[in-house]
């Protein structure tokens, strides 16, 4: 069947030597509807990101955008607004009819941790064609704080998917009136389902956080570890508005609260590639049962904001992105937030696991 490979099908990959890596796969790294990705021992600070071209390895690029390399063994810091590369623990001999895409992890984003997925005869980032077999790297740019890092952490994750998974507007509308995707506003559906910013909480003021310049190192292992006030800056309105500085990232939040059938998966995508002030980082996918549990159904989209060039006033309401919705080829053995360590279900306004 067509659709996004559950669970189980990665574990049959992995038992099939498609998936495989310098150390066993853990249980943990297998998520209702993705592969975790690890980072290995080793690290090259780059000159400039890039992308091996066709018909290139990363390998032969590597001699001549290096500037030196690092040993992850015990720990190494990667400094903001520097770029490097770091061969993964992973590899791939993708089946004849899977593709894969891979996008950062949650915290990842919330961390303005830019991590991209590269690849030998690679032509764009984080996409892999049908037959690749190749080793697997992470480029990675920390663009508001420094971090440290060690071998096995996980910043990146790969979704496999068989044919064609995503759902158009019709179809999307129809599962909507099945099981309701959205609450908190109406169902926009556009090319996606769209999502717009919430600066009118319900209680209180507090509408996000700006990243603040300069900050001290950020240990990715430290869960909980950090006052929030030392790297970020709480921010508040009463008007609804919000006028953003070109360069500063930004934590903010959805009016909608969306959920994620068991059936399904979804990813977030831009709404208007037009309107080009902002962006909104963006960081993974959403796996099946997000936003579905004990605590009622829908849970809030975080969203990771960067300014480009000039101010720009964002207002309640405004539409920023959407979620593209896709069909699972199976359902899958677990969902999130039922039975694994699921970070963020249920969540509202939260920054990274890291911060308390």
């Amino acid at each position: 069947m067509n659709g996004v490979l559950p669970d189980r099908e990665l574990r049959a990959l992995i038992d099939a030597g498609a998936i495989t890596a310098d150390s066993p796969i853990t249980p943990e790294q297998i998520q209702p509807a993705s592969l975790d990705l690890r980072l290995g021992t080793r690290a090259w600070r780059l000159r400039a990101s890039f992308l091996a071209g066709k018909g290139r390895n990363v390998a032969d690029r590597l001699p001549d955008l290096q500037m030196h390399e690092m040993d992850l063994t015990n720990g190494a810091v990667l400094e903001k607004g520097c770029v490097y590369l770091v061969p993964l623990m992973e590899r791939l001999a993708l089946p004849s009819g899977l593709t894969a895409l891979a996008n950062a992890k949650s915290s990842t984003g919330r961390l303005d941790l830019l991590t991209r997925l590269v690849t030998d005869d690679g032509t764009e980032f984080d996409r892999l064609p049908e037959g690749y077999d190749g080793p697997l790297y992470a480029e990675i740019c920390p663009r508001s704080f420094s971090v440290l890092v060690r071998p096995g952490m996980r910043l990146n994750q790969l979704r496999l998917r068989r044919g064609d998974a995503m759902l158009n507007d019709d179809a999307l509308r129809d599962l909507h009136a099945r099981e309701p995707l959205v609450s908190g506003g109406p169902a926009l559906i556009d090319q996606g389902l769209g999502f717009s910013v919430d600066l009118k909480p319900k209680a209180g003021d507090l509408v996000g956080y700006r990243a603040k310049p300069h900050s001290g190192v950020i240990d990715l292992d430290r869960i909980g570890a950090y006052d929030a006030r030392e790297f970020w800056d709480e921010l508040r309105t009463a008007d609804g508005r919000l006028i953003l500085d070109p360069g500063a990232f930004y934590i903010l939040v959805s009016r909608e609260a969306v959920a994620i059938p068991a059936d399904h998966a979804a990813e977030m995508a831009p709404y208007l590639a037009m309107v080009g002030e902002f962006r909104v980082h963006y960081a993974g996918f959403f796996d099946p049962g997000f936003g579905v549990g004990e605590a009622g159904r829908g849970a809030r989209g975080v969203l990771e904001v960067r300014c480009h060039e000039a101010p720009f006033v964002l207002e309640h309401g405004q539409v920023v992105g959407r979620l593209v919705y896709e069909r699972m080829a199976g359902p899958p053995e677990t969902l999130y937030g039922a039975g694994i360590k699921s970070n963020y279900q249920g969540q509202g306004l939260k920054l990274a696991k890291q911060f308390r």
